[in-house]
């Protein structure tokens, strides 16, 4: 699909709508004249915003952790709007405790795999019978390797190959159905560690995924600076990649302090 036929009268439908970058992914899309269909858990939380974009804007409920009733939400709205040019996919769950404890686990698995799965495959099957069409992922460099939020980046290892997939799954079929996979940064960690260097405001990280879209990429790291952590982190042996620590600066200086009063003491 070419960049015209995504940004001309186009309609977009965007999965996980909530979230900030969402919301500014949508701001810009309606800035460019297309039609939105919003998903979020919390419809009513996006009333507002929705009503101060300058195009048509749909918002709709999303039970994320019941593929059935995403299927069933996704097939009646693309109904609704007699098809659509694009779907953007913007859902994930972390959570980390030391302890691994069963449920937060079971519950990435649901949203991250389960949901992940049905929002992106019902997609294109819709896409296949409409002749074309392009699913964009929001995914995260995480699932380059394990990490201790063991299910999170064993998740999003798991929507890369996905991706992949369906790509060339579309490719057999010989259909133009364009899949990218928007792989953000270590967002959160940078944000932890109050890393300037890392961190970009959310109209620069939306503008970098929708200029991703309109050239119809295959996987793009964003920002691009990230291009540089993805090298190094599918390069790190596993002894340092391992022992790597996600610290704020005040953090390390403490652990510093810490480690030289025990050689004192000693």
């Amino acid at each position: 699909m070419s960049s015209n036929s995504l940004m001309t009268q186009a309609t977009a439908i965007i999965v996980g709508a909530s979230s900030l970058l969402s919301r500014e992914v949508a701001k810009q899309l309606a800035e460019q004249g297309v039609e939105l269909a919003l998903l979020a858990q919390d419809p009513d939380s996006l009333s507002e915003f929705a009503q101060s974009l300058p195009t048509k804007v749909r918002v709709l409920p999303l039970q994320i952790d019941q593929p059935q009733a995403i299927i069933a939400t996704l097939e009646s709205l693309w109904h609704e709007l007699d098809g659509a040019h694009l779907v953007i996919v913007n859902t994930g769950l972390n959570s980390y405790d030391p302890a691994l404890p069963w449920q937060p686990e079971e519950d990435i698995i649901t949203v991250n795999v389960q949901g992940f799965s049905a929002i992106c495959n019902t997609a294109f099957r819709l896409f296949t019978q409409q002749g074309y069409g392009q699913l964009a992922a929001i995914n995260s460099i995480a699932g380059l390797r394990g990490g201790p939020s063991v299910a999170y980046h064993a998740s999003k290892a798991y929507a890369t190959n996905y991706l992949e997939g369906l790509s060339m799954h579309a490719q057999r079929l010989k259909l133009p159905i364009t899949i990218t996979d928007l792989q953000l940064g270590l967002l959160d960690k940078a944000a932890m560690q109050k890393s300037r260097l890392w961190l970009s405001p959310p109209d620069e990280v939306a503008r970098q995924v929708i200029s991703a879209m309109k050239k119809a990429k295959r996987k793009v790291y964003i920002t691009k600076r990230w291009r540089l952590v993805a090298w190094l982190t599918k390069l790190l042996p596993e002894f340092i990649y391992n022992t790597r620590h996600w610290r704020t600066k005040a953090q390390r200086l403490e652990a510093k302090a810490a480690e030289k009063a025990n050689k004192t003491a000693k």
